[in-house]
């Protein structure tokens, strides 16, 4: 049987765009035949590098505002009402290495799903204690066993080197597609052509 083609799907937990990806990534890429290799990282650092102290959408407000009206028409065509959360963007730290602590175990991205609805679908903090393990549970995952990964000097090291790699590959924003061959898209409007491309290399 040929090998499937693999599309990274980087991915923030902060970000909204983010959260439209990861709840039909899926569905999209076995249709395509793409296999889907979910990489969380981190903006912050590299907004940081870019003199931005805050999301753009916080930092131009006319952005800010788009975004949210668009979040709210984009999720209405897939039957989702999103939440604007009381903190944005919210911490994500934690959230990210608990993904990467998911990954050999394979609850990565039911983690990351159950944590997206938890935040842009009912508004809640995914930095607090309650709201990861829900996710965690929803997931299959054990909380200790998840927390006690993710506290790790492995975890967290594998997590900067993502943040890094994704810096140093020209990645500025999230979601973002890249094919085998490093084809990059940004944005969940580019999914279905990130996976055209990552299928048919056109």
């Amino acid at each position: 049987m040929p090998k499937r083609p693999v599309l990274d799907f980087w991915y923030e937990f902060a970000s909204t765009y983010s959260c439209l990806s990861a709840l039909r990534i899926e569905a999209l890429a076995e249709e395509a035949g793409v296999a889907l290799r979910w990489r969380p990282f981190l903006l912050g650092p590299i907004f940081a590098a870019q003199g931005w102290t805050t999301s753009p959408f916080n930092l131009f407000p006319n952005k800010g505002r788009y975004m949210w009206r668009d979040m709210a028409r984009r999720g209405g065509r897939s039957g989702l009402s999103f939440v604007r959360p009381e903190t944005f963007p919210q911490n994500s730290l934690i959230a990210a290495r608990l993904a990467l602590a998911g990954r050999e175990a394979g609850w990565m991205p039911a983690f990351s799903k159950a944590l997206f609805r938890a935040q842009f679908c009912e508004g809640r903090n995914i930095a607090e204690e309650a709201v990861l393990n829900a996710a965690l549970k929803a997931a299959g995952a054990d909380p200790g066993v998840a927390y006690a990964a993710s506290r790790s000097e492995e975890v967290k090291g594998r997590l900067k080197a993502e943040t890094e790699y994704a810096k140093s590959i020209g990645i500025f924003g999230a979601p973002t597609f890249v094919t085998e061959d490093g084809e990059l898209f940004w944005g969940d409007d580019r999914l279905e052509e990130a996976l055209d491309w990552a299928k048919d290399g056109c």
